[in-house]
């Protein structure tokens, strides 16, 4: 099979990045300043929106910058951890009043709930500051394509926070498949043993006072309000399943779990999406279980393909899957719980795991005989370090591998999966992300914030 090589020359780092990258690391410091751009020697001022829990893990990972300002809805929450490791940084519990008063900004780091991401994203790149952002990148199919074309007119450096992408596995499995080892992909299976969290019931009832320590009116934030309730039903963790904060399972991990299908096929928008399974309608959850069937047009001299979802457990609690290949029982082996099957002309991969880090051809035989490809693909510093390198102008804003013209419409088609389970039917797109079999499906991939959250510009 040839290797598109325009696709491997823009998703990766070959030899036209690499001279970019060079011309910019040999301009002068006081240059790179000239141009608006700090020196490499110097710190960036990074702030944090949503600090508490992976938002922390984030901020710990840039730490050779400095932590400027720190915001975060429940002081709490963030004082276990964020508060105390950078008592300097200023601190705020709403994002707008942060960047009505935080002068020092170069990045931004969010990792707030998936309905509170586009907004404080959008509000830093007009900024002309970089921005990281915590998958999945948006709530909505609309909010991505928004946030596509807003970095590339800005021109900041980005990065969504789906850690293997940076990783040594899914370099391999480009490798591999480029160089014919399955022939031409017809099929991927993905699957999750998400949701680990309530999913397929409707609205809690009641409400609970609210912590002093927390700001329920930041919350919420864009989305429609409603009474706050305590356990945990929404705040910190549960509100994934719920649809006007969170995107299901299949937000929470796609972004992880169909990566390498991104990295591998370069797809672009989807051409149809259907929900082929779902335990039930979409109510004020998610679905406790789903499959969803994705078909892809051919591009750059590759057949067409398609994918499959699946999340969740059916009906009888049992999980869904797909059903084992006989590629891996002849060696006496199963489906890991979660994971890739990788299906093509001339064989099959398998991929453990939601980060891609242990792909392999099956049977064991079929690999003995291929051998490890040639390496075409350079090897990455690190997810962070590549955004922050990005950012302090020692590489180019593309250096950073997630960053949004991959990301962007990776999330449109994830989110599109969970569109589709709302409509409840297959849609057929056209190549720009638009529905065309039902056009009023498209109010549905859009949701007005509430006042003082928004609108959104969409004329970016």
């Amino acid at each position: 099979m040839e290797n598109n090589r325009s696709k491997i020359s823009r998703r990766h780092f070959l030899e036209t990045t690499a001279l970019a990258a060079t011309a910019v690391t040999i301009l002068p410091a006081n240059v790179i300043a000239g141009l608006g751009h700090k020196a490499p020697s110097d710190k960036l001022n990074i702030v944090g929106i949503g600090v508490g829990g992976m938002g922390f893990n984030n901020l710990s990972n840039m730490d050779t910058e400095n932590i400027a300002a720190l915001c975060d809805v429940d002081w709490k929450y963030a004082g276990r951890n964020a508060f105390r490791k950078w008592p300097l940084a200023s601190k705020y519990q709403d994002y707008r009043q942060m960047f009505d008063k935080q002068k020092n900004i170069d990045a931004v780091m969010i990792a707030t709930p998936d309905h509170s991401h586009a907004l404080p994203a959008l509000m830093a790149m007009k900024s002309g500051y970089h921005v990281y952002l915590q998958k999945p990148l948006t709530h909505s199919v609309f909010e991505s394509r928004i946030m596509t074309e807003t970095a590339l007119r800005y021109g900041v450096a980005t990065q969504m926070g789906n850690q293997g992408n940076s990783g040594e596995g899914i370099r391999k499995i480009c490798e591999w498949v480029w160089a014919g080892t399955i022939g031409e992909v017809t099929s991927v299976d993905a699957w999750t043993n998400r949701p680990i969290w309530p999913q397929g019931g409707d609205r809690p009832e009641g409400s609970d006072p609210v912590p002093d320590t927390l700001d329920w009116e930041a919350w919420i934030g864009a989305a429609p309000m409603r009474p706050y309730k305590g356990n945990r039903t929404y705040h910190d963790f549960a509100w994934r399943g719920f649809v006007d904060f969170g995107s299901g399972a299949l937000g929470d991990m796609a972004c992880h779990t169909t990566d390498g299908i991104y990295s591998i096929m370069d797809p672009g928008y989807a051409a149809t999406a259907e929900p082929f399974i779902m335990t039930g309608p979409v109510k004020d959850q998610w679905p406790a279980g789903m499959v969803v069937k994705s078909t892809y047009r051919a591009k750059d001299g590759r057949p067409g393909f398609k994918t499959f979802w699946y999340e969740g457990n059916d009906g009888n609690g049992r999980p869904l899957m797909p059903d084992t290949p006989e590629e891996l029982e002849v060696d006496g082996g199963r489906l890991p719980r979660t994971g890739n099957l990788i299906i093509g002309t001339k064989g099959k991969m398998l991929v453990q795991g939601d980060y891609w880090e242990s792909p392999r051809i099956i049977p064991e035989a079929r690999r003995k005989e291929f051998g490890k490809p040639p390496q075409l693909l350079e090897r990455s510093p690190g997810h962070h370090e590549e955004f922050l390198m990005a950012c302090r102008g020692e590489k180019p804003r593309e250096f950073s591998q997630s960053n949004y013209s991959y990301s962007g419409p990776m999330a449109a088609n994830i989110q599109l999966g969970n569109l589709c389970a709302r409509a409840g039917k297959k849609l057929e797109l056209d190549e720009a992300g638009k529905i065309i079999s039902d056009p009023k499906i498209n109010d549905l991939a859009w949701r007005e914030p509430r006042e003082g959250w928004g609108p959104l510009q969409m004329n970016v």
